[in-house]
């Protein structure tokens, strides 16, 4: 499986509020980890148990962020280094374990078209690519990797102007938030989110501790969201989002698919961090067995 996504540095205050204009306010905590969508997503993947190459761009100032995708199983032989600062963000996560983010794109932005068709031209037919919103030339890259004979997933997070004009009939599974879900429904489907099932063949909505949904042809799947107390949602999403990816990849049933990435999700709100809190395939399995015994 392919990644092309971003790579970030992410630096996490912990406050007890989210700072207001033109205050200063001391933060309780600071963590300097490994982020980025694309980056977090690969971690989850290899973490579900994928081999997985992330495809990619970092600065010269942050390249211990190798070394840590290595130490996830990531292959990181496909990851330049360019000009640019590293790209980054930085986080405010407050006491109800909500989070509020300032991202730049940095050396993200440096990805080249040119080189691409060489680092994509292992993939199997059929295999699967992952795209984010955070990289440059995304649909672009969608043709191309789909001419290739890939299948492709798309997590249009951040989502803004550019997630509208994704082609979508080049997509094969659709992951979005429920305020992502109904910003697309807004463009594409006239405000009525059931009209996106129309743009591509599985759509997937997270509705964070109500749950998920699933639009598949004429099917409709949902599953809850496990109760766990969170202490931090930042990496949430990015952790559904490779865990159902690769359950997909594996031919599990799309509820199951779903119900093991919500656990997995579930487990990562319990820990500080992003991709530091994503969970290994061994622990989503003993929290699914142990929520199976209650």
């Amino acid at each position: 499986m392919i990644n092309i996504g971003s790579i970030n540095v992410d630096h996490v205050y912990r406050v007890p509020y989210f700072v207001k204009p033109g205050e200063t306010l001391p933060s309780k905590s600071y963590q300097r980890v490994l982020g980025g969508k694309g980056a977090n997503q690969s971690v989850a993947l290899a973490r579900a148990g994928e081999a997985v190459k992330h495809i990619g761009v970092i600065g010269d100032d942050h390249t211990w962020i190798i070394d840590e995708l290595k130490s996830s199983k990531v292959d990181t032989s496909s990851i330049e280094v360019g000009s640019f600062a590293t790209g980054h963000a930085l986080i405010q996560v407050d006491d109800n374990a909500e989070n509020c983010i300032l991202l730049f794109a940095g050396a993200n932005h440096e990805l080249n078209m040119d080189s691409l068709s060489e680092k994509l031209s292992g993939i199997e037919k059929g295999g699967w690519v992952l795209f984010q919103n955070e990289m440059p030339h995304l649909n672009q890259m969608i043709s191309l990797a789909k001419e290739m004979g890939a299948r492709i997933a798309v997590n249009p997070a951040p989502f803004d102007d550019r997630a509208k004009l994704i082609d979508y009939a080049l997509v094969d599974l659709l992951i979005v938030n429920d305020l992502e879900a109904e910003e697309l429904a807004k463009t594409k489907g006239h405000g009525d989110l059931e009209k996106l099932a129309d743009l591509c063949p599985v759509v997937i909505i997270t509705r964070g501790t109500k749950g998920a949904i699933c639009y598949f042809g004429n099917e409709t799947i949902e599953v809850p969201a496990f109760k766990v107390e969170a202490v931090d949602t930042t990496g949430a999403g990015d952790t559904f989002v490779g865990y159902v990816l690769s359950s997909i990849a594996h031919n599990l049933p799309l509820k199951e698919a779903m119900q093991r990435a919500s656990a997995a999700s579930a487990l990562a709100v319990t820990k500080a961090g992003a991709s530091v809190a994503i969970p290994t395939s061994a622990e989503v399995n003993q929290f699914l067995n142990t929520m199976s015994d209650l």
